[in-house]
C-alpha cells in the first residue's frame, strides 16, 4: 500500500521531471522572478522571491509584509537544492520518510541549510541544474507550489 508520503514524494518528483527549461538566461530571470511577483501581489502574498544562476543572483523582490528573514531562509533552501540537485521540499519530504532530518550527523550546518519547501532547481534539459528559483514567506508547501504554478506557467508560454 502507497503512504501518503510516497504519492507525495512521486508526485515532487514528477515535477521536477516535468518542469526542465530548454535555456534559462538573464532575461529569463526577469520574466520569470516578474510573474512570481504578479502571481503573489494578486493575491497580497508577504513573500521574497529569488532567482540565481550559479552563484549569481539575478532577480530579488521582496514583497510587501516579508521579513529580513525570510532572505535567511531563501539562502538556507538555495543550499539544498545547489547540494542535492533537487527541491528543497523533494529533499525534506524524502528525509521525513525516512524519519530523518537535514543536520550534522548528514555532513551539514542546520543553520546553513534548510529542506523545507520553496526552492526549485533550474534544470536545463541535457545540461541539468543551473539555478534556483525560491519563494520564503507561506508554509512550506505553499511557497513550494507557488514556484511550480510560475515555473509551469513559464514553461508554457
Amino acid at each position: 500500500m502507497l503512504r501518503m508520503s510516497d504519492d507525495l514524494i512521486g508526485r515532487l518528483e514528477q515535477q521536477e521531471r516535468d518542469l526542465v527549461f530548454t535555456r534559462f538566461d538573464n532575461t529569463d530571470a526577469w520574466r520569470l522572478g516578474s510573474l512570481l511577483v504578479a502571481k503573489a501581489t494578486g493575491k497580497d502574498l508577504p513573500v521574497a522571491i529569488d532567482i540565481r544562476r550559479g552563484t549569481q543572483q539575478l532577480f530579488h523582490a521582496a514583497l510587501p509584509g516579508s521579513v529580513a528573514d525570510n532572505d535567511t531562509w531563501i539562502d538556507r533552501k538555495v543550499r539544498v537544492v545547489q547540494r542535492y540537485g533537487a527541491s528543497s521540499y523533494l529533499v525534506g519530504r524524502r528525509l521525513a520518510a525516512k524519519g530523518q532530518q537535514l543536520d550534522a550527523g548528514m555532513g551539514v550546518e542546520p543553520a546553513l541549510y534548510a529542506a523545507h519547501g520553496g526552492a526549485f532547481p533550474i534544470r536545463i534539459k541535457d545540461v541539468g541544474v543551473v539555478g534556483v528559483v525560491t519563494v520564503s514567506g507561506l508554509p512550506q508547501a505553499d511557497d513550494h507550489a507557488l514556484v511550480v504554478e510560475a515555473v509551469r506557467e513559464f514553461l508554457s508560454l
